[in-house]
């Protein structure tokens, strides 16, 4: 898949990493749309990037979601490629009474069922093109949970498991699909994060990622080098160091 000659619908591309890995894109040639909740962070990044396209878009609204895809594959007809990226984290306290299950099921409507609605909406329009691509964006807690973000990461780890079922599933088709999984960086995502020391700064996530992501051979998964100890944490037999890390006692 060449992404640089690509037309990409880059979902929560108006903020964070979605707008770092729009604009990047977009400055190797490939022609982006953007989606967000937030109309003056949508109309921000629109006004800094000249021929970008966007769109006010709740991806919870399951309508919503099919109606946009009717929608943004007839004005963009080239549209050959999505990344799913539009994600929420939120921190959970279990043993506050009630237990917040808003919030549960908030994040589990962003960040997995948004994703599945959306892909099986563009799919027929995909699968018409000569080479077409379904990025989704996961995260280094897929791997080794954050416990305060439990739904978060456990949103994650379902995705790293639908996005491997959904290659297999194409396997036999032109859609490449491909699985980003980051690292803690340094975006708004969640309060204070931006100014975390241990995050890795948000260009240096977003250089490393679209290198990996635009290699002459697709990848099945785009790891920058800070993701790996909990990519291979099971598998290297480090999971309580680093789930210990992550949660410290």
């Amino acid at each position: 898949m060449d992404f640089s000659k690509a037309t990409i619908l880059v979902t929560g591309g108006n903020s964070g990493i979605g707008r770092g890995l729009a604009e990047a894109l977009a400055s190797r040639g490939a022609q982006v749309i953007i989606t967000g909740r937030n109309p003056g962070t949508l109309k921000a990044t629109l006004d800094a990037n000249a021929g970008m396209h966007g769109y006010a878009l709740d991806v919870t609204d399951a309508g919503s979601l099919k109606r946009f895809a009717a929608m943004v594959t007839e004005r963009h007809p080239d549209l050959n490629a999505v990344i799913h990226n539009a994600g929420i984290m939120e921190l959970e306290k279990v043993l506050e009474e009630p237990y917040d299950l808003d919030l549960v099921e908030r994040t589990v409507a962003t960040n997995l069922l948004a994703p599945i609605r959306l892909t099986a909406a563009l799919l027929p329009h995909l699968r018409a093109k000569r080479e077409a691509a379904v990025v989704t964006v996961s995260s280094g807690l897929a791997f080794v949970p954050r416990a305060e973000a439990m739904t978060y990461s456990a949103t994650k780890a379902a995705i790293h498991s639908w996005t491997q079922g959904l290659r297999h599933e194409l396997r036999g088709t032109d859609i490449s699909v491909v699985e980003i999984a980051p690292p803690l960086v340094a975006t708004d995502l969640t309060p204070g994060q931006s100014e975390n020391p241990r995050a890795m700064p948000l260009g240096a996530f977003v250089s490393e990622a679209v290198e990996l992501l635009c290699a002459p051979e697709t990848p099945n998964e785009v790891l920058v080098q800070r993701v790996m100890p909990q990519r291979t944490a099971e598998q290297t037999g480090n999971f309580d160091k680093v789930f210990a890390m992550i949660n410290p006692a």
